[in-house]
């Protein structure tokens, strides 16, 4: 799953992968909740300053930076979430499932790809190194420059990156084949209580069913 290339740069990253069966739903008032929350408490612990410095978000920011990449150019996802909160800038609502990921994402400070799993081609991915203008369509984003960026791809090419994940494989709520890929550039410290916690939540608000957890290096 991850390639020579990258682990030449990067060996020291563990990752866990969380598969389920869901049910998605454009909005759930119990997530929010917890959400909400969670926004207060963040707010009254991290500065935009403080927030560079949580364990995974600085190991992330240091890949970037070793894999050639400038992480304030091209912020890593997790840092990104984290730094709307504490600017008081309310979190996105998107459906269920993505506002899931964006929770466990600030709470434990992982940049993690969430995918419908049916929309992979192949029955792989691939953690390796962006390329020179390797084509990538970030969600949200249009086309995105990946070249040197960290990316997993499936048979066809590039589905997610620290910054953005790509359309080709986003969540909906049509989604019901889940895949979460929770990226520990920090190293293996952290990264079960932030897949439980991505199962608990998956139990309370997805209706999960078949939950399986998969370490990779």
């Amino acid at each position: 799953m991850i390639s020579p290339e990258f682990k030449a740069v990067w060996p020291d990253f563990r990752g866990k992968a969380v598969s389920a069966t869901v049910k998605n739903t454009p909005y759930n008032e119990d997530l929010w909740k917890e959400i909400e929350q969670l926004t207060e408490q963040y707010r009254a612990t991290y500065t935009p300053d403080t927030v560079k410095e949580i364990v995974p978000i600085k190991a992330t920011r240091d890949a970037y930076r070793k894999f050639g990449k400038d992480p304030s150019r091209y912020r890593p996802s997790n840092e990104g979430l984290c730094r709307r909160i504490v600017r008081g800038l309310p979190l996105y609502q998107i459906d269920t499932l993505v506002d899931l990921v964006n929770v466990i994402s600030i709470r434990h400070g992982y940049s993690i790809g969430g995918f419908d799993a049916d929309k992979f081609v192949g029955d792989t991915l691939t953690l390796g190194v962006g390329k020179p203008g390797e084509p990538y369509e970030g969600i949200g984003r249009g086309l995105l420059n990946i070249d040197c960026l960290p990316v997993y791809r499936d048979a066809v090419g590039g589905v997610g990156t620290p910054t953005s994940d790509n359309e080709r494989t986003k969540m909906d709520v049509q989604t019901t084949h889940f895949l979460a890929l929770i990226n520990g550039y920090s190293g293996e410290k952290g990264l079960q209580e932030a897949a439980d916690d991505m199962v608990r939540m998956l139990k309370a608000y997805a209706d999960a069913a078949d939950i399986e957890v998969e370490d990779y290096k």
